[in-house]
C-alpha cells in the first residue's frame, strides 16, 4: 500500500512517512492508492478489529503483531469494555458513546493510537519530531494526552483564545509535561488551522524542525474512526445509517471509506450547527464560505472543512491537479462548486445533511433528558436533531456521540438544569494550574514560538 496527495505534486509514501508527515509537501492530503475491501468482519476485542481493519494500510511497515500490541495498548486507556458502546435512545435510533477515553471526546480513538505509531516509529529511525496542531477544542487535549510521555516528540497546540470551552482550555493548559506548549490565537479555529497549514508549506521551516501533525490531515486519524462505523456492524443487523456531528469532515469521511471497504453503511447524515457551509453545500452543490459565528457547540464552528478535500480528490476522478486549483480559488474567493453529475455519483446515493441552531440544540438536550433520563452534549445534540428528521423506519439509525457531557457543562445546565460532573480521573482539573502562551494571527510570532518550544 503507497499513499498519495490530494494535490498530485508530492512524493507517494509508505504508511509510516505518511504517519510522519501529515500533510503532503504540495499541500495536499494523503490517501491510500486504492482502497482495500474487508470479506468478512472478525469476532473478539475491539482492538482485534482495529488491527484487522489496519493492517491492508500499513504496507509492511508495521507487523501484524507489533500493530496488535500497540492497538491493545491504546484502548486499554478507555473506560468502557467495549471501548464504543452502543446504547439505546429511542425506537430504531441508538447512539454510540465515543467519548470513553482518557479526554472524554472521540478523538481519544484515533490519537491514543496515533501517539503510540509516533513512538514506535521514531524509536526504530531514532528520529525525533515536533508536532503543531490546530484544535476547535477536543483534538488538542486528545493529542497531548497520547503523547505526553514521548520521548521523541515535542508538540505545540494552537487553539482559538475564548472560543473553547473551559474543561476542553484546562485539559490541554494544565498538563505539566516539559514536551507539551499549547498556545491560544486571537482567532476564530479556521485561522490556527491555516497557521499550521502555512507551517507545514514554509519547507524551510518545516525541515529545520521536523515537523509532523495531530490534526485529521494526519492519514493515520482517519484510518482509526474507519473502525467504529465496522463496530457497528457487528452490532446491528443489516444497513444502517449513521448521522454524525461534523466541522473538519474527517470523522465522516471514515464512515465513507467504511462504506467502500465493505461495511453495510447505507446513508451517512452531516450533521452541522449555525457554521453549516457543509450542509449548504449538500444542499445546493457549492461550497462558500460565510463568518464563523461561535455557538454552544464549539468544536463544530468551522468555516473549511480540511478533510473534504479527500472526498473532492474521489469526485474529481483522483485529478490532484484538478482538486489543487479547485481549492486555489475556494481559498481566494471563498467559494467552490461541483458538477450534477459529480454530485448524482458522490454524494447523493450516500450523503444527507441536517442543521440546528443554538435553540434546537439545547431543545434536544432537554427532550433526550426527559424522555430518556440521558445526558448528552451540544455536539451530539445537533447530531441527535438531524438524525430525527432522517430515520427511517426498519433502517438502524445511530448517531455518534462525540463527547462527554461534562465537556460542556454550561450548555447541558441550562438545558436541563443538571450540571454533570466530570469522571473521577478528572475530578480535580479545575485545581490544577493553567499554563498556556497567548499569540497574534500571526505567522512569523508563531513560527518564533515553535522554534523556542
Amino acid at each position: 500500500m503507497q499513499y498519495v496527495s490530494t494535490r498530485g505534486a508530492a512524493p507517494i509514501l509508505g504508511f509510516s512517512d505518511v504517519v510522519l508527515a501529515g500533510l503532503a509537501t504540495d499541500g495536499g492530503l494523503y490517501v491510500p492508492e486504492s482502497w482495500p475491501t474487508i470479506s468478512s468482519v472478525p469476532k473478539g476485542s475491539y482492538a482485534d478489529l482495529a488491527t484487522s481493519i489496519f493492517l491492508p494500510y500499513l504496507g509492511g511497515d508495521i507487523s501484524p503483531e507489533t500493530m496488535s500490541a500497540l492497538c491493545a495498548d491504546a484502548y486499554s486507556t478507555f473506560r468502557h469494555p467495549d471501548v464504543v458502546p452502543l446504547v439505546n435512545l429511542e425506537p430504531g435510533h441508538q447512539l454510540m458513546e465515543l467519548f470513553h477515553g482518557p479526554t472524554l471526546a472521540f478523538k481519544d480513538v484515533a490519537l491514543q493510537l496515533l501517539g503510540r505509531l509516533f513512538d514506535h516509529i521514531l524509536t526504530e529511525r531514532n528520529e525525533k519530531v515536533t508536532i503543531v496542531g490546530a484544535t476547535s477544542g477536543d483534538t488538542g487535549s486528545a493529542a497531548i494526552d497520547g503523547v505526553k510521555n514521548c520521548d521523541n516528540v515535542n508538540i505545540v497546540i494552537l487553539y482559538p483564545k475564548g472560543r473553547v470551552s473551559d474543561v476542553q482550555r484546562r485539559q490541554m493548559t494544565t498538563v505539566d509535561s516539559p514536551n507539551v506548549r499549547t498556545v491560544a490565537i486571537d482567532g476564530t479555529f479556521d485561522d490556527c488551522q491555516d497557521l499550521v497549514k502555512a507551517m507545514f508549506n514554509d519547507a524551510p521551516f518545516r525541515q529545520r524542525n521536523n515537523l509532523s501533525a495531530v490534526n485529521s490531515i494526519n492519514w493515520a486519524r482517519v484510518m482509526a474512526q474507519v473502525v467504529y462505523y465496522f463496530e457497528i456492524s457487528r452490532r446491528v443487523v443489516g444497513p444502517f445509517d449513521v448521522t454524525v456531528p461534523t466541522g473538519n469532515f474527517g470523522n465522516v469521511l471514515s464512515g465513507w471509506i467504511a462504506q467502500q471497504m465493505g461495511a453495510p453503511v447505507r446513508h451517512l447524515v452531516v450533521a452541522s450547527n449555525e457554521n453549516d457551509i457543509l450542509t449548504r453545500f449538500f444542499e445546493s452543490l457549492a461550497m462558500n464560505v460565510t463568518g464563523v459565528h461561535p455557538t454552544l457547540s464549539p468544536s463544530m464552528d468551522i468555516q473549511v472543512s480540511s478533510n473534504f478535500e479527500r472526498l473532492l480528490f474521489e469526485m474529481n476522478g483522483r485529478d490532484g491537479g484538478l482538486s489543487a486549483e479547485q481549492l486555489r480559488v475556494f481559498r481566494d474567493k471563498g467559494t467552490l462548486s461541483v458538477e450534477s453529475d459529480q454530485y448524482e455519483q458522490w454524494i447523493a446515493p450516500t450523503f444527507r445533511a441536517g442543521r440546528a441552531n443554538n435553540h434546537d440544540t439545547l431543545a434536544t438536550i432537554r427532550s433526550v433528558y426527559e424522555n430518556s433520563g440521558m445526558l448528552i452534549d451540544p455536539h451530539t445534540a445537533v447530531g441527535v436533531k438531524a438524525a430525527r428528521e432522517f430515520t427511517e423506519e426498519g433502517v438502524p439509525m445511530i448517531t455518534l456521540a462525540t463527547a462527554h457531557p461534562a465537556k460542556f457543562p454550561d450548555a447541558v445546565e441550562r438545558a436541563t438544569g443538571i450540571r454533570p460532573e466530570l469522571p473521577e480521573h478528572l475530578s480535580n482539573l479545575f485545581d490544577l494550574p493553567e499554563k498556556t502562551s497567548e499569540l497574534p494571527n500571526d505567522l512569523a510570532a508563531v513560527e518564533a514560538f515553535v522554534e523556542r518550544s
